[in-house]
């Protein structure tokens, strides 16, 4: 069975040539008939004062002593006669009547014309089942009473035949008005068909924007949509690439270090070389676990996007999980971690975002802190109402390697600490999904270094 989605859906061409053809007839035959009101009124119009005139000029006829007797007018024609004019005689009918109702003047059986005292002005009539347009006037003494009428049949007759010299012309160049439409249409689209080629000349690699000096107005906003895709895209393969790169160059040296620690392992001899070794090897292990667990960290958070999982922030228990995570090696190292949270009426700093993402921001920070502290100083992790701050009292850093820290795999030189130089350039990747930056700075003091997570100026 076939489904909606199978199914090709019209072309915008095709839509566009459907709409003109449907909304052309639309609007023509509202113009039609606007201007078949505006001609009926205007026939009207010309027919009615032709009707008064004629009015009057009767009246006056009867202000005439001899109009007392009834005036001979022509005979009316008859129906079958072809001579010029008839069809204006036929339609037209004229009566006269004294004040006391005789009729004194007509052209017309006078069932056709009925007298109407009470009437003064114009009237619709039906007479033997015909409609007719009747004027009535009145002599200013009351001594006469003028009826001049006309069939309706005559004004609809030139209504029509003025109508039908406008459908005529149009129905003959329907035909053409559509191809011409359909050339019409065509031409407009032919920049949206010129792109859509482009696009599919292009290979997988061509992320190049495409060009706007010709794009229509209209398609500017999609073509610079598109621009901002292939732009995002390229910087996307761009870092996977780096990061491939870079994690290749990283692993090659701890692996060339396994394999000669394990064959050192292998030729030792029982006791404490074998020991040493084996000890060396374990440790070269832990790196590379720790160092590949980073690596796939941050190729998680290259491509995640946390919009869908922003809660507000429970600083406590975050705080309380990140220094549970650092505490055996704070032991280990004799590492006093201080925690120093924001007055109580005030609230710390407030933010949605992915508690696990956050835990693991801060629980990378103190681990920094914690391994390049000197044994017996302090950590401190300050809680404030704008900002976080973790600083320790280690060695101090130059200005080039503050500004260097966060790069992957870049780690001072001189650390005892062994490291994949991966942990603050996943800090920096989280702090970017939650609207955060990072600083680093010495501490007041001149020793160690200090870590500000605020607002970035974005999100200010």
């Amino acid at each position: 069975m076939s489904t909606g989605a199978g199914r090709r859906s019209p072309s915008l061409q095709r839509r566009l040539l459907i709409y003109l053809a449907l909304c052309a007839p639309l609007v023509w035959s509202v113009a039609l008939l606007v201007s078949v009101h505006r001609a009926r009124h205007e026939v009207n119009e010309l027919f009615d004062t032709e009707l008064i005139l004629l009015a009057r000029q009767a009246l006056r006829t009867m202000g005439d002593p001899s109009a007392a007797r009834a005036i001979p007018l022509p005979t009316a024609p008859h129906e079958g006669s072809k001579e010029a004019g008839d069809s204006d005689l036929r339609d037209l009918a004229i009566a006269a009547w004294d004040a006391r109702g005789r009729l004194v003047l007509a052209d017309r059986d006078i069932a056709q014309m009925p007298y109407r005292p009470e009437r003064s002005g114009f009237s619709d009539e039906t007479l033997n089942g015909q409609a007719w347009r009747v004027y009535y006037l009145r002599s200013s003494d009351g001594a006469w009473l003028v009826a001049v009428g006309q069939k309706t049949y005559e004004r609809d007759e030139i209504v029509f035949g003025l109508t039908a010299s406008q459908i005529v012309p149009w129905l003959l160049v329907l035909p053409v008005l559509l191809l011409t439409m359909a050339w019409a249409v065509r031409r407009a689209l032919s920049p949206l068909h010129q792109l859509t080629t482009d696009l599919q000349r292009r290979g997988p690699d061509d992320l190049e924007p495409v060009p706007m000096h010709a794009t229509p107005r209209e398609l500017k906003p999609m073509v610079n949509a598109m621009n901002g895709l292939f732009a995002r895209i390229d910087a996307m393969i761009q870092r996977e690439r780096r990061f491939t790169a870079d994690a290749a160059h990283e692993l090659r040296t701890p692996l060339a270090a396994l394999s000669a620690q394990w064959d050192v392992v292998r030729r030792a001899a029982r006791g404490g070389e074998r020991m040493a070794a084996e000890s060396k090897f374990t440790a070269g292990m832990e790196r590379m676990g720790r160092l590949v667990a980073q690596l796939l960290a941050l190729s998680r958070l290259e491509t995640s996007d946390i919009a869908a999982m922003k809660v507000e922030v429970q600083w406590p228990s975050i705080v309380e999980e990140a220094i549970s995570d650092c505490l055996l090696l704070s032991e280990r190292r004799r590492i006093e971690l201080v925690c120093e949270w924001p007055p109580r009426h005030r609230h710390p700093m407030p933010l949605l975002g992915d508690p696990h993402l956050l835990t693991v921001l801060l629980r990378n920070l103190l681990d920094n802190a914690v391994r390049y502290s000197p044994p017996g100083s302090t950590v401190t992790l300050r809680i404030g109402g704008e900002q976080i701050e973790v600083e320790n009292e280690g060695q101090p850093l130059s200005g080039e390697q503050l500004a260097r820290l966060g790069e992957r795999f870049y780690r001072p030189e001189g650390q005892p600490e062994s490291g994949s130089g991966l942990g603050v350039s996943i800090v920096r990747r989280i702090a970017d999904l939650h609207g955060l930056e990072l600083v680093f700075e010495r501490n007041e003091s001149g020793q160690g270094v200090r870590v500000v997570v605020r607002f970035a100026a974005r999100s200010r």
